[in-house]
């Protein structure tokens, strides 16, 4: 089921919510868990930093790209979020370490635990595009965070029912490098 493009007048709030439609629809129906595919573990070795995320609600699971990340050797770090407007930090985290309640429902790591500036942000979407724009949850910390890291590689996970096109961009957007959904990878051909 893809989802339907944005007609010229659709806003960016009408368009979240018929992609979190559509994607808790498509979680309801019991898909596959999100593998880790060659291209993503080509780019694993270790010494490298990934930043994974706990998805919310019906977001797509990273869970096994996280652990493809741990068994080649990388350090992993999750994002950490004190309120809307603040900068989005990635603090180092490993699977025995407990996660705290952070805001918006997020659990994250000890706001004392190390922060890093990961070589490669796995990052939740509501929405992509051929062009793999990506559409957040609005609050722009995943925006700011690839603009204060322009080396890092920009990683989404979403379920393949999340693409439509053409997604409407701003000035400030920074395409993904790549989108890993159920179906696989995806990667942007575009400069």
């Amino acid at each position: 089921m893809a989802v339907p493009p944005p007609s010229p007048g659709a806003d960016k709030r009408t368009l979240r919510r018929r992609l979190r439609d559509a994607r808790d629809a498509f979680v309801a129906g019991d898909p596959p868990a999100i593998e880790a595919p060659a291209p993503f573990l080509a780019l694993l070795r270790p010494g490298l930093t990934i930043a994974g995320y706990r998805p919310l609600g019906s977001e797509a699971d990273p869970a096994r790209l996280v652990q493809a990340a741990l068994d080649h050797g990388c350090t992993l770090a999750l994002p950490h979020v004190v309120d809307r407007d603040g900068a989005l930090r990635f603090l180092v985290w490993h699977p025995d370490h407990a996660l705290h309640p952070g805001p918006f429902g997020l659990e994250q790591p000890h706001d004392e635990s190390d922060e890093v500036r990961p070589d490669i942000i796995l990052a939740p979407l509501v929405g992509y595009d051929h062009a793999l724009h990506r559409l957040g949850q609005g609050a722009g910390h995943y925006d700011r965070a690839f603009a204060a890291l322009p080396d890092a590689r920009r990683i989404g996970v979403a379920w393949s029912v999340q693409h439509v096109d053409p997604l409407p961009a701003d000035p400030w957007d920074v395409p993904l490098h790549a989108v890993i959904t159920e179906q696989g990878w995806i990667e942007r051909t575009e400069p």
